[in-house]
């Protein structure tokens, strides 16, 4: 517990800090980002340091939210304003702004330019030895590739960072990139980028309108290579929530990232997601509708697992809807959920240029109980693979009071596959649909995976039990295969004209659960 003294030094501390963070000031909010006469040719000069604790930036957010919300300034020289994508990936730091480059610290942090649609700025300060210091933007770092500017660019800050990791013969392996509001994303070797996370989301998919938190500014600690892990301090501001973030990134086969946050609401708050993720589902076996397309399947993800706080394991496949879809898993102490990639062939996607099978998954555990909530997930409709429509999060039924503070704390896995999945029942390795034989009837098929189906001897007989909550079940068949360790559930329903039909699967034998829970919603 903190002493009255040591709040007393960090008030002081956070008071200094705030007036240094410009995003905070009204005043310097309203300064043209472009100089009205040419700057001085000399670089630009360092910060001068201040010392630094993690409760500094808890400090900082309590009082950043009892003072009315500032919007950051998002006026941009017109030169970067305007960019389109390729001409802003095009914009790099050069080689001397990569910090930590050469050093035994073993990683490497690139701060990425404002430009494009990232036009917030991140203040980022790096702390070393207890004393934290600002990061000054300087144009001469970057290289611009062939975009044209008509003058010097000042007072910019950052987008956002990468964090990499030193290779052989000086290559570099991407970790994690923070930018843009409060996303960020990571990955475990030799995977691609894909699936993202944010620090908080209120309002997802909320008839009142969503609204974006993002991280004013960082502060990263330098490691030491023998800890192999980097700390990084967040600073997260809304209209409706200020919050203290602390990122622990352990790199391995997995990326592992522990996450810690205060949350300070300057009003209520009953909709906000903890943990919250989002990824693309544009195709696949189960929705392919009219796509006209070479490839089987187009998806960052597959599925959301759930493991429930009463030890169920649920499996509910992703899908690209024709009308917004949100669905609601009520839990108490929740025990994990996350976007699994579980199909790891290449033959499954067919696509040799976004190889969707490298995709990591995200699973999410929390430390410590979460009371009572639901995972909730959310299906967007969209005819684009750039666009993250699937997305998911903890909603707690709690609310967020104003003036009080409320602490998370859960563990991110970026992996191939989750240190708890698949689970220690048979699991669901795909799931297809299409027209039943008659009518409206739908066809689907349920394709279950476990070491029990291999000995016959062991399951003699394997019944589903299958539940839908409208319409009724015209025809269902079981296909047991020894040489595959799977067994095929194929079933047909009626909708009967009815908007949606929640359906729930899992597989018995000798009065025994064996599989995990299968959930789906059909609409047409």
């Amino acid at each position: 517990m903190l002493k009255r003294r040591e709040v007393l030094q960090l008030a002081a501390s956070g008071a200094a800090s705030l007036a240094a963070l410009s995003p905070f000031s009204p005043a310097r909010a309203q300064e043209p980002v472009e100089p009205a006469a040419p700057p001085a040719k000399s670089p630009p000069q360092p910060e001068p340091s201040i010392p630094f604790s993690g409760n500094l930036v808890v400090e900082l957010a309590r009082a950043l939210a009892a003072k009315p919300f500032v919007a950051p300034p998002s006026d941009l020289p017109s030169a970067i304003s305007g960019l389109n994508f390729e001409t802003y990936v095009a914009i790099r730091a050069r080689p001397e702004a990569l910090l930590w480059a050469g050093d035994s610290s073993g990683f490497v942090i690139e701060p990425l330019h404002r430009g494009f649609v990232f036009s917030t700025p991140m203040q980022i300060n790096f702390v070393e030895n207890g004393l934290a210091q600002r990061l000054v933007y300087d144009q001469s770092k970057f290289d611009f590739g062939g975009l044209k500017l008509n003058g010097p660019l000042t007072n910019l800050d950052f987008s956002g960072f990468r964090i990499s990791q030193p290779g052989e013969n000086g290559t570099l392996r991407e970790m994690a990139i923070f930018q843009g509001a409060s996303f960020f994303r990571s990955l475990a070797q030799s995977q691609a980028l894909g699936v993202m996370a944010r620090g908080l989301s209120i309002r997802t998919a909320d008839a009142r309108g969503e609204e974006f938190p993002f991280f004013r500014a960082i502060w990263i600690e330098k490691p030491t290579r023998a800890a192999n892990a980097l700390t990084i301090h967040a600073l997260l501001d809304s209209e409706s929530v200020a919050g203290a973030y602390r990122f622990t990134l352990h790199p391995g086969e997995a990326t592992i990232i522990d996450t810690e946050c205060s949350l300070f609401p300057r009003a209520a708050v009953d909709h906000f997601g903890i943990g919250t993720m989002s990824a693309t589902s544009l195709f696949g076996p189960i929705d392919r509708r009219s796509i006209d397309d070479t490839r089987a399947t187009v998806a960052e993800t597959l599925g959301l697992q759930m493991l429930t706080g009463r030890d169920e394991w649920l499996w509910r496949p992703a899908s690209n809807r024709t009308s917004l879809q949100i669905a609601q898993f009520m839990d108490e102490k929740p025990k994990g959920f996350g976007f699994l990639q579980r199909n790891r062939n290449f033959n499954y996607y067919q696509d040799d240029n976004q190889h969707w099978e490298r995709r990591p998954s995200l699973w999410i555990e929390p430390i410590g109980e979460w009371a009572k909530g639901s995972v909730e997930l959310v299906e967007i409709p969209s005819d684009s693979e750039i666009a993250q429509n699937m997305i998911a999060y903890w909603r707690p039924d709690a609310p967020l009071v104003k003036g009080q503070q409320t602490d998370f704390a859960y563990r991110q896995f970026w992996c191939w596959d989750p240190p708890s999945s698949p689970p220690p029942l048979a699991f669901v390795q795909d799931t297809r649909g299409g027209h039943g034989p008659n009518g409206k009837q739908r066809r689907f098929v349920v394709d279950f995976q476990g070491d029990i189906f291999a000995d016959a001897g062991r399951t003699p007989q394997v019944s589903p039990n299958l539940t839908i909550s409208s319409g009724k079940i015209a025809a269902s068949r079981v296909f047991l295969s020894r040489e595959r360790k799977s067994c095929r559930i194929q079933f047909d329903i009626d909708p009967a004209n009815e908007p949606a039909c929640e359906m729930r699967l899992t597989l018995e034998s000798q009065g025994a659960t064996i599989s995990e829970t299968w959930l789906y919603r059909w609409t047409p």
